[in-house]
């Protein structure tokens, strides 16, 4: 933490000093993320959109590209916020822009998580809620919202382990039921007619993962 703080606050001094003396790199390359839900019904990106290009001309800033996704913010297979992390970790842009936080990302975590690269450069600046980590102030506010997610996954867990500590006691089962014992000796037949792990699991209709445990265990010399 403290080794955080130390680079935290050089980051803001840095930042400030450039500020104060308007010698801010202003040709930077900004990539516009917009998203409507399938559940809003009537909208369209463009009232986010023609905004934030309004911004971008306004700060003097390069337009890198437009990602736009009609998808809920619950989804992290969005296809076109996949295709500007990807630009992101490439450091094909310097700031991402977006209309508001929850466009983006469903969670303060999921949020630090997807802009874990800003540590390499990349900034980060939402509309609606005036942060901007090209900012000193912004800068300060991203890094107690990163501390905060932290806060939160390590609760998180705590509670997960205690819950499964507590089942355990109570002689609850905490994994997964095994196979029926019909299952389990189709598996073994299979393996020793030479069928494959991936045939197994569309054969019999279940994860290849779990194939590929019992599969382990007739290897073993186990008897299934």
């Amino acid at each position: 933490m403290k080794t955080q703080a130390v680079c935290l606050y050089k980051r803001v001094i840095i930042k400030e000093f450039l500020s104060d003396r308007g010698v801010m790199v202003a040709q930077k390359r900004v990539a516009i993320y917009a998203r409507v839900s399938t559940v809003d019904k009537g909208q369209t990106p463009e009232t986010q959109l023609l905004a934030l290009r309004e911004y971008v001309a306004h700060r003097g800033f390069t337009l890198a590209g437009e990602y736009v996704d009609y998808a809920s913010g619950t989804r992290e297979d969005r296809p076109q916020y996949r295709a500007l992390l990807d630009v992101v970790r490439k450091r094909q842009v310097d700031i991402v822009l977006v209309w508001r936080y929850d466009r983006f990302a469903r969670s303060t975590q999921a949020l630090v998580h997807a802009l874990k690269d800003h540590s390499l450069g990349v900034d980060f600046i939402s509309y609606q809620e005036n942060i901007d980590t090209t900012t000193p102030q912004g800068e300060l506010i991203f890094t107690v919202m990163a501390s905060i997610a932290q806060f939160e996954s390590a609760l998180m867990s705590e509670r997960v382990k205690a819950g499964m500590a507590r089942a355990k006691a109570q002689g609850k089962r905490i994994s997964r039921a095994p196979l029926p014992a019909g299952i389990q000796g189709c598996i073994a037949d299979l393996y020793h007619q030479g069928v494959s792990m991936h045939q197994m699991s569309k054969q019999l209709e279940i994860g290849y993962g779990t194939v590929w445990n019992y599969v382990q265990r007739v290897k073993a010399g186990y008897r299934l």
